[in-house]
């Protein structure tokens, strides 16, 4: 049993909203008496119209639910949630009936821009803009697309777009010319909104341009939307679009799974997928997911580190349904200083800081101490997603960031924009673990055969439907992708495609990505199990550890990316797979250690393994336009390893 790290004092269980909600369905719906996690999670799959009906009520969902919550259907894909229901989703976002002068948006860029939106300045923006897209032709069920920062106007579009039932989807600047046609091509937007330029790393980079050059392959655009200076001939001027918020807007409600957000899959084996999301499960899911098990109240202040290209950004903004302040950050976490978004917690008296989990790791590699030079006294959860948190990470935070505060590791994805497991404020933290399953997600680990494991690696799965399905894959009418993507290895079963083991406690650990798994000798390892190893080793970086194919099985190959001024040595070499032996396994001890000058990453800054994995092996990659630095493939590619 893994050791704990944190546990929540009475004062902090008391206050809770999770304990506020286990009275409440006690009162209301008959919950369960025991007060454990557990039994509380049993009776959401149990009871999962009540649940889900339990949320709706504590979290104040504005619009009708309907006569019924949940009606089973013959296949997961085929079971309604609030069939009868009807809500607008920015309406639950803005709140009009509650805003006011408290921060809405806090914004700081790394060259130092900072700005606010209110209460009451968004929700003027945000129907300003709903009623200039209407002036432009747009309807529910149009797409407006985006390339755009981690800024205000992201969040003002969206949330007009999404007031008169048009579906929103977006692209970071960071993207290529052909991953922005790969995704916009296929779902056809009336409208795209960008911005005049970006930075990132001191890098000033210019989007107009690039967004120029796209627009002849979206022959679908009619509007462009500029937000910056130097607009175009023929463009329109974001300011103008939300200059004038018009005298009576009525948001209109639409049903439960009506539209509202289009998300990607990687690419990276082909053109990207695109997954259609409904307004009503991606916000049923968001309220639980931050009021229950992170603990988000009104009044807090909440900051995940993300791109609007990756689902971790939907995610952040419907902390606005709860009542909390959005920080918003555009550019390097590590540039002009690794202490940059600490300076924005200690300013801003943050409650909530979220990152990825490469991001905590290169922190620490770089000596950082948040708590040494920030007052983070008003600071209660810190998330981290994106891939597995290693356990010294779970050191790192509670050493030199707080120690006594929620650290919750969450995974999920954009294919569910929300997640199968995270924290929860009333139970322990142990080291390398995600705490809990999330309520009302029937989440197991199943064997080859699809029988359920406790203690052992395998297949990370959802029995149950949730309300966060995917509406639907755009362009796929007889969801052939989709059963194909989610159901194509057990009967009816979500199979999501990360290798996981469930403890005994009732947490999880994830070794990452199932198609990354290695499988030398037959026995499957989790790439997460090397990593957590190998990157404690201070002349290291970063590592991607993959499988090399000959004769029938498989040779572990590590390639490892050195800090500057470091060499891979014989003697760190021996070190290297010493520990692996001693720590892992036999089995886990790489067959070639090799220092690489850069690892290829997709566009949200994962490493591909499987792209470096096809070009070592001979194999084709793909779609190199879903990488920001296809160029990293040269080195794999030519590479012989003998």
């Amino acid at each position: 049993m893994s050791e704990v790290l944190w546990t929540p004092s009475a004062s902090f269980a008391a206050s809770a909203n999770f304990t506020r909600f286990r009275r409440f369905i006690r009162d209301e719906f008959g919950g369960p008496a025991d007060d454990s996690y557990q039994s509380l999670h049993r009776w959401s799959l149990d009871r999962g119209g009540d649940f889900w009906s339990a949320v709706w009520r504590f979290a104040s969902v504005i619009g009708e639910p309907g006569e019924s919550a949940h009606v089973p259907g013959p296949h997961m894909t085929e079971a309604k949630w609030f069939p009868g229901g009807t809500l607008n989703f920015a309406e639950n976002l803005l709140r009009p009936a509650t805003a006011d002068d408290t921060p809405a948006l806090v914004f700081r860029s790394e060259r130092g821009d900072e700005r606010t939106l209110t209460r009451r300045q968004l929700l003027a923006q945000a129907i300003a803009f709903a009623t200039y897209l209407r002036s432009q032709g747009v309807r529910a069920g149009d797409r407006v697309a985006a390339v755009v920062p981690n800024v205000p106007e992201a969040v003002v579009a969206m949330l007009g777009t999404t007031a008169i039932g048009a579906v929103w989807s977006s692209c970071s600047p960071d993207f290529g010319e052909d991953a922005i046609c790969d995704r916009f091509g296929q779902i056809e937007p009336s409208v795209l909104v960008t911005v005049t330029a970006a930075s990132y790393a001191g890098k000033r980079t210019d989007v107009l341009a690039k967004v120029s050059s796209v627009l002849p392959r979206l022959p679908s655009v009619r509007t462009l939307v500029v937000a910056g200076d130097d607009v175009p001939p023929g463009a329109h001027r974001f300011a103008d679009a939300v200059a004038t918020p018009p005298a009576g807007f009525a948001f209109e409600r639409f049903p439960f799974d009506h539209p509202v957000y289009i998300l990607y899959s990687s690419g990276t084996t082909g053109v990207p997928k695109c997954i259609v999301h409904g307004a009503g499960g991606t916000l049923l899911q968001h309220l639980k997911e931050h009021q229950l098990h992170s603990d988000l109240r009104p009044g807090d202040r909440l900051l995940y580190f993300t791109t609007t290209g990756w689902m971790m950004w939907n995610w952040l903004v419907s902390g606005l349904a709860s009542g909390a302040t959005l920080a918003l950050y555009d550019g390097s976490p590590f540039h002009p200083t690794p202490e940059v978004l600490w300076q924005i917690a200690e300013r801003h008296k943050l409650t909530h800081f979220g990152a990825s989990a490469k991001y905590f790791a290169h922190l620490e590699k770089q000596g950082a101490k948040p708590r040494e030079g920030h007052d983070l006294t008003a600071l209660r959860v810190v998330l981290s997603t994106g891939s597995p948190l290693l356990p010294e990470s779970y050191d790192y935070v509670y050493r030199d960031i707080k120690s006594d505060v929620c650290l919750s590791s969450i995974s999920g994805g954009t294919d569910i924009v929300s997640c199968f497991a995270l924290g929860c404020p009333i139970e322990p933290v142990r080291r390398g673990e995600l705490q809990v399953k999330g309520l009302g997600m029937d989440v197991r680990v199943f064997n080859d055969e699809g029988k359920p494991l406790i203690g052992e690696p395998g297949e990370l799965v959802c029995a149950s439907p949730f309300p966060s399905m995917p509406v639907g894959f755009w362009n796929d009418p007889d969801k052939a992708k989709y059963l194909g993507s989610y159901f194509g290895t057990f009967d009816n079963v979500w199979t999501h495609g990360d290798w996981a083991e469930e403890t005994p406690t009732g947490g999880l650990v994830i070794y990452g990505r199932s198609d990354t798994t290695l499988n030398p000798g037959g026995v499957r390892i989790g790439t997460a199990e090397i990593y957590q190893q190998v990157e404690t080793f201070p002349e290291i970086a970063e590592s991607l550890a993959t499988a090399l194919r000959r004769g029938g099985d498989e040779q572990v190959v590590l390639f490892v990316r050195m800090q500057p001024d470091q060499k891979l040595t014989p003697e760190l070499t021996d070190a290297i797979r010493q520990r692996l032996k001693t720590r892992c396994s036999p089995r886990h001890v790489p067959a070639f250690v090799v220092a690489a000058p850069d690892f290829p990453r997709t566009i949200s800054g994962k490493l591909s393994e499987v792209a470096v994995r096809n070009a070592i092996n001979g194999l084709p990659v793909k779609n190199t336009a879903a990488l920001a630095n296809p160029e990293a493939l040269d080195f794999f590619r030519t590479l012989r390893v003998e």
